[in-house]
């Protein structure tokens, strides 16, 4: 059917991405969005979700109100400023404000204050990893250490990320007040690699031509003020740091800075393991650039780096909460139980769990293969592939949230914003998935 070709659903992406302007998506995604927070606000079972979506429903609101605005004034002149790009822009600026940055100080504060309601497990995790970085220089405690610990602190004990994420805890080691909370970090270090990915982009060599702005903004919106990244930014928040050096590293390749891109994705791979199959399709990219060893140098460099002081100092701590505790080896399980098919797959079947791994191998075996037989050329290809394998791997995954899929989703919105006039596609090949096209 021609509706199934892909040329077909391109077409009919872009039809709906560019009605009214772009507006009325805009619409689509605030009017949604603010249902979501205000069923969240109601039905949650968690505390700091019910206190993020009670503020974001009205942020969400308020921002569908401008956008109705805006498309009342197109109809009477499509020239006023108040309709164009740059408002876009603006509105969604206010929408993050309001949606992610208000109720993320407002939780710091009553959380400073003295409530303790107002912060997921990993904001004190990550806090007390920078404390016991900065006493112990390690972010982590040993297997008897966190045995010792009483029953229902033991899960709070384990720190399962790579050894820079203590960094953002820091602040808090330091001084114990509202602005020192690591989400406050996790939001500057956040709109700092969004704001030079833009940058990035915007700034390209005047030999490449970039994809229209209007695509970066639809990649913005994706991980700022959808949903998925707003609630976990204002409540968790150690996702977005490594979200957003991850887009900022895939925007360096675009704009032909293949070291810097490296770099950046080389500092969310020292933040967390979620960034390392990012940074190994983009070593991949780089080699068809005859760009590898730079690519690698910060890729595999920086997460080295960070690794190699925790693993002087102790060990057997660093193996009890990178490997034992994310395989389910660890004293405690973990908690993150959501249900994708690797999780029911798990749980509800013989040998479950071996299945599950089984399964997650042979997809990660089939990206390989594909990587090999026909690499990413183009930023846009190597966007597509991290965020459909991110995708495919947090659903094979035994134990995984569903706050990870900020992850494929921000990716494969980011891949429009990464088109270059040169990535001309491969022949009966989509141009998203061509990885045939003259180097990005």
């Amino acid at each position: 059917m021609i509706a199934d070709h892909p040329t077909a659903r391109r077409r009919s992406w872009r039809t709906l991405d560019t009605a009214a302007g772009g507006l009325a998506l805009d619409l689509g995604l605030y009017a949604v969005s603010a249902a979501f927070a205000a069923i969240t606000a109601l039905t949650s079972t968690l505390l700091p979700h019910r206190a993020w979506g009670a503020i974001a429903a009205v942020g969400y609101l308020i921002a569908a109100l401008a956008v109705i605005v805006q498309l009342l004034l197109r109809r009477r002149t499509a020239t006023s400023r108040l309709v164009g790009l740059p408002a876009r822009w603006a509105v969604t600026g206010l929408a993050w404000a309001s949606t992610t940055l208000l109720p993320l100080l407002w939780q710091s504060i009553e959380r400073a204050n003295g409530r303790t309601d107002r912060a997921q497990e990993e904001v004190l995790v990550v806090e007390r990893a920078g404390i016991r970085l900065l006493e112990h220089g390690t972010p982590y405690l040993g297997h008897d250490a966190i045995a010792a610990l009483p029953p229902g602190e033991q899960l709070l004990g384990y720190t399962p990320y790579q050894p820079g994420m203590a960094i953002f805890g820091l602040p808090r080691a330091l001084v114990d007040t509202w602005w020192t909370d690591a989400r406050v970090w996790f939001a500057v270090g956040t709109a700092l690699a969004l704001a030079l990915a833009v940058a990035a982009l915007r700034t390209a060599p005047a030999t490449v031509r970039r994809a229209p702005d209007s695509a970066l903004l639809r990649g913005v919106q994706a991980a700022t003020v959808l949903p998925i990244c707003a609630l976990t930014l204002a409540t968790g928040g150690d996702d977005l740091p490594v979200l957003a050096l991850c887009l900022l590293a895939l925007a360096l390749a675009a704009a032909d800075r293949p070291g810097r891109a490296g770099l950046a994705v080389g500092l969310a791979g020292a933040l967390k393991l979620f960034a390392w199959p990012v940074a190994l399709v983009l070593i991949v990219w780089g080699l068809t650039q005859r760009a590898g060893t730079r690519v690698a140098a910060g890729a595999i460099g920086l997460p080295i780096a960070a690794l190699l002081p925790a693993l002087l100092v102790d060990r057997d701590a660093l193996t009890e909460n990178v490997l034992r505790f994310p395989l389910g080896h660890g004293l405690v399980t973990s908690p993150a139980q959501s249900p994708f098919p690797g999780h029911l797959i798990a749980t509800a079947l013989p040998a479950g769990r071996l299945i599950a791994a089984a399964l997650l191998i042979a997809a990660g075996v089939a990206i390989a293969v594909r990587l090999a037989r026909r690499p990413p050329r183009t930023a846009v290809a190597t966007a597509l592939i991290s965020g459909y394998g991110l995708l495919v791997a947090i659903a094979l995954m035994p134990s995984t949230r569903f706050g990870y899929l900020l992850y494929p989703v921000a990716l494969l919105a980011w891949a429009p914003a990464l088109h270059r006039a040169a990535d001309t596609p491969t022949v009966g090949v989509p141009e998203q998935l061509s990885g045939r096209a003259t180097s990005a």
